[in-house]
This record gives structure tokens, sequence and C-alpha cells, in this order.
């Protein structure tokens, strides 16, 4: 069980890390400057992109057939996502052309307001399945030490 111990610590602390970034780039955002938003908003759309080719791989090359599922999923995500946020939030590159309406700018904070809704339910179901996975570890170790009391 020590193993599995050891990979959820893992996750963990890269949920932790991934959760203090996006609180980070709140911050920057609540601090109204401009060019750090636009800086932030570079790296971001880079490393979406590198996420996006590693979920690419994992579909690809992934031995357990669900977790290549599980990818193809998360991928079509991210493309339906972009998909829809294009319709809601104009190209970066002509916001400084002006012309942005009142209700432009709702749409996309309420879209935000739902991703982030969005990460929430995500996170939900990664707590219901890890659960689920460590209680199956629990009962297999449970049945193997009946099965050879020492």
């Amino acid at each position: 069980m020590e193993l599995r111990e050891e990979l959820f610590a893992v996750k963990l602390y890269e949920l932790e890390r991934q959760y203090g970034k996006l609180q980070s780039r709140l911050r920057l955002c609540r601090q109204n400057r401009h060019d750090k938003i636009r800086e932030e908003w570079d790296r971001l759309q880079k490393e979406c992109k590198e996420k996006e080719l590693a979920l690419q791989i994992s579909v690809d090359s992934s031995r357990l057939p669900e977790v290549s599922e599980l990818s193809r999923v998360q991928l079509n995500y991210c493309r339906q996502a972009e998909a829809i946020l294009q319709k809601v939030i104009p190209p970066y590159v002509h916001w400084e052309e002006g012309g942005l309406t009142e209700k432009q700018t709702e749409r996309a904070m309420l879209y935000a307001e739902y991703a982030i809704d969005f990460s929430t339910l995500a996170m939900e179901y990664a707590l219901t399945v890890a659960m689920a996975a460590i209680d199956m570890q629990l009962t297999y170790d449970e049945q193997k030490q009946e099965a050879n009391p020492q």
C-alpha cells in the first residue's frame, strides 16, 4: 500500500502546486496591470499547448485503455472549451483596437466563473475516484492478509 500512498502524495502535491499557481495568477489579475496580465496570459497559453500535447501522447500510448480514454475525454474537453472560448472572448490581439462592449465583458466574466466551477467538479470527481481506488486497495490488502495470516 505504501507505493499507492506515495503516488497520491505526489499527485496531491501537484494539485496544491497548481492551485497555488492559480491563486497567484488571480492575485495578479486583481492588480489591474495590463502588462503583467498579458505576460502571464501568454505563458499560460504555452502551458496549455504543452498539456494538450501531453494528453495526446497519453491517448496514443497509454498501456491501460481506460487511461487512454480518459485522456481523450480531457483532450476533447480542452478543444471544445477553447472553441467555446473563441465565441465568448474575442481574439486577444484585437482587444487594444477598442470596441469592447459591456455585454462582451459580462459574457467573458460569466464564462470564467463557470470554468472555475467546472474545475471544482473535476476535483470532486478525482477525489471520488481516489477514494474508491484506496478503498479497493485496502480491501485487497485485507483479503490478502486473511488468506495468508502470519
